[in-house]
């Protein structure tokens, strides 16, 4: 049997209406579509009647499906003849796994394609009334995933005293921890911090503190995860700019 083709499609970060025309159309077309928890629920309302739906998303880390098992999903979906449509939160390749997804797809001879998505790590700040750039406040921005915590990957010092917006996906359940490596490595306690939870939906929820209150804000606040942590000066400009959905 002919394979079917595997496309990598970018479902934004939550608001449909930032949804791509082509990741939309293809939602449409497709025989199977294989989903992860951030993607937009209303989004699986625009399959045709049929199509099969398998929800393979995480959250609080519980799993529905190991990466590994994803892999085999959309491999064997594809061998079957099947267009599937692979859908992640944010963009596929911005700490979603696309490329892990579309090497290993590639290597065993799958057809793959992609549609880039709105990122949340631009998309929600913006919403919420935070440029992650500005010429007179930030000229640069740094997207990290707050997972690496004790890992020997992110250089907390360089992170701390870039002058640089940065924009946390995935932080939450480190937050105390990453915000202490922080200060540790040279940021001041009073740099401002949002966290932005279930950005762009109607749900959305935006707290406005600093580095070293930020744990405990949250947690007074019951902000949680899904959130976006933004930390830098950029911060202030949403008491001028205002919520900006």
């Amino acid at each position: 049997m002919t394979s079917g083709k595997v496309w990598l499609v970018g479902a934004g970060p939550g608001d449909i209406g930032l949804m791509t025309v082509r990741g939309l159309a293809l939602i449409g077309e497709a025989d199977v579509v294989v989903y992860d928890s951030l993607a937009s629920k209303e989004l699986l309302e625009k399959v045709r009647p049929g199509t099969e739906l398998i929800n393979v998303g995480k959250r609080g880390g519980m799993h529905k499906a190991e990466q590994d098992e994803i892999n085999e999903i959309l491999f064997q979906q594809a061998t079957s003849g099947k267009v599937v449509v692979r859908l992640k939160g944010g963009d596929p390749f911005l700490f979603g796994r696309g490329g892990e997804e579309a090497l290993y797809l590639r290597a065993r001879g799958i057809d793959v394609g992609v549609v880039p998505g709105v990122s949340s790590s631009l998309a929600v700040p913006e919403l919420a009334g935070i440029p992650v750039t500005h010429r007179n406040v930030s000229s640069g921005v740094t997207i990290m995933t707050g997972h690496q915590m004790e890992g020997g990957s992110l250089n907390w010092v360089s992170l701390a005293r870039s002058g640089s917006t940065l924009v946390i996906l995935m932080g939450m359940s480190n937050l105390e921890m990453n915000m202490y490596h922080l200060m540790e490595g040279g940021m001041p306690s009073g740099t401002p911090v949002a966290v932005v939870q279930e950005g762009s939906t109607p749900r959305q929820k935006v707290l406005v503190t600093c580095v070293e209150h930020a744990y405990e804000d949250c947690r007074k606040n019951g902000i949680s995860a899904p959130a976006i942590i933004v930390v830098g000066d950029v911060v202030s400009l949403r008491e001028s700019l205002g919520d900006l959905r």
